[in-house]
């Protein structure tokens, strides 16, 4: 053996010496492409417990391990790392994903160099390969890559070395327009996501720095030549060992078109309830504090503005009959909706009017409200009690009253219009309801008074009792009450049909 061989294999050994250690994986290959040495950790990357596994030659590795590019694209076979290095080519930093062909559920991803080692000569002399394993950082990597193409909100990264966008989600391309290759590898002078930012100098100083940039109002210049209302903020990263931006955006147009079409409807609101010639109020649900009133409200029941806005409903004491009024918003508070509930309403200066109340709950600056609509049928209310009035004289002796004329009588006072919730028979006492059997077979005071030997005063104040918790001011609407409820039907039959 010649001295130059031992000399090469002293050399060889005490290489693999150094090496044999590492956690880098190195493989050692001859000249004519044969594996020669590899040590462990070059080993347990590939996923084999012995050199023999690797193959004899880079040919034979071609056939037992599978390699991708990191696009998933495959590696040719003549493009192997340990095919260019047993070309003699010289390189770093290549990517590639390995996979054993007999083992095909276990992916390791190497980041590869080459070194070509010469003799004293400066003859090429043998080939090395030395690899990381960097399958976490890929795993991360690609984690971050999902995360980043799935996350709905639009978001760019821009490389700072350059200035230049390196991604971009589908996101960003929805929200603007773009087309993925109208972004990547553009630079932020082509397209300025910071073009109109409220504070682009702060935003400016913040990229130089490589610091956070705070959220700002921008307008997105968009590829139609158009531009979007967004908010825009940066943040600081690292990714492929390079210092980049994330830029992440929210659409403020939806927020921009909903504000103005409430805006819109406010206004057109607003303009109704002024220009309405029917009186209506708002106050709140919880204390029934007054809102807002418009003109009509104001002229028709002859108050100035300043002693109802702020004031209670109770405050104001505008409704007539304070149990109507206590049954009128507990009915609202239970169903949330009136329509045209008779209320008697006392203007400012005392006269009394006759309304049609309905009412809403509404929504104003996020608190629940109600809106009462008053109108004013004082004078059709008049007709019906000029015509009641003249029924009740006749009534005076309803003994000969025909049950037609009764239930007629019962509907000019219906009015077709809804109650509120009243008194119930039952909430009479026994002699109350006696009493109001007894007006409805048509009998006099005096005559109640000697049906019940009772003296006439108390039958007076039976009567008086009556009228005021069944809310009527005559016997022809207590007859009516009794009638709309089915009471009493035999007697208002003429006394001769009973």
């Amino acid at each position: 053996m010649s001295q130059d061989v031992l000399i090469t294999e002293t050399n060889r050994r005490q290489l693999q010496q150094i090496i044999a250690g590492l956690s880098d994986g190195v493989i050692l290959l001859e000249l004519d492409q044969t594996i020669l040495w590899a040590n462990d950790a070059a080993l347990a990357m590939h996923g084999v417990g012995q050199i023999s596994d690797l193959g004899a030659n880079a040919q034979e590795y071609a056939k037992r391990f599978a390699l991708r590019y990191r696009n998933n694209h495959p590696v040719p076979a003549d493009h192997y790392p340990i095919s260019r290095v047993a070309r003699g080519e010289t390189f770093s930093d290549v990517l590639v994903e390995v996979m054993s062909e007999q083992d095909q559920e276990r992916t390791w991803v190497h980041s590869v160099r080459s070194m070509v080692l010469a003799n004293s000569a400066g003859d090429p002399e043998s080939l090395v390969l030395i690899m990381d394993d960097v399958t976490e950082w890929a795993s991360a990597e690609q984690r971050f890559e999902k995360t980043f193409n799935a996350n709905p909100a639009p978001a760019v990264i821009c490389r700072l070395s350059d200035l230049r966008y390196i991604k971009v989600n589908s996101g960003f391309l929805e929200m603007s327009g773009y087309a993925r290759d109208q972004v990547i590898g553009v630079s932020t002078y082509e397209l300025d996501i910071l073009e109109g930012a409220e504070r682009k100098d702060l935003a400016i100083e913040r990229l130089r720095e490589h610091a956070t940039i705070p959220q700002m109002q921008a307008e997105l210049k968009l590829p139609d030549g158009s531009s979007k209302q967004v908010i825009v903020a940066g943040q600081p990263l690292e990714l492929n060992d390079e210092d980049c931006m994330l830029f992440s955006f929210v659409d403020m147009e939806p927020r921009h078109k909903a504000e103005v079409a409430l805006r819109q409807s406010e206004e057109r609101f607003a303009k109704a309830f002024r220009l309405t010639p029917v009186p209506i109020l708002v106050c709140s649900a919880a204390d029934q504090v007054v809102m807002d009133v418009n003109e009509a409200f104001l002229d028709t029941l002859a108050y100035p503005s300043e002693e109802v806005l702020g004031k209670t409903i109770a405050e104001i004491d505008f409704v007539h009959d304070k149990g109507a009024r206590t049954r009128l918003f507990a009915a609202l508070e239970k169903t949330g909706s009136l329509d045209r509930i008779d209320v008697r309403v006392r203007k400012k200066d005392t006269e009394l009017i006759d309304c049609a109340v309905s009412a809403d709950t509404v929504n104003i600056q996020d608190s629940p409200c109600y809106l009462l609509v008053l109108m004013d049928i004082t004078d059709r209310k008049r007709t019906e009690l000029e015509l009641v009035a003249a029924i009740e004289e006749v009534m005076k002796d309803a003994s000969w009253f025909s049950r037609t004329l009764i239930e007629k009588l019962a509907n000019v006072k219906n009015v077709n219009s809804p109650k509120l919730p009243s008194v119930s028979f039952t909430d009479l006492t026994a002699r109350e309801r006696d009493v109001l059997g007894l007006i409805c077979e048509g009998l006099a005071d005096k005559e109640i008074a000697a049906r019940l030997k009772l003296a006439p005063n108390t039958v007076r104040n039976h009567v008086s009792t009556v009228y005021s918790k069944l809310d009527v001011h005559s016997r022809s609407e207590a007859i009516v009450w009794a009638r709309e409820r089915g009471l009493f039907a035999a007697e208002w039959r003429p006394k001769g049909q009973r």
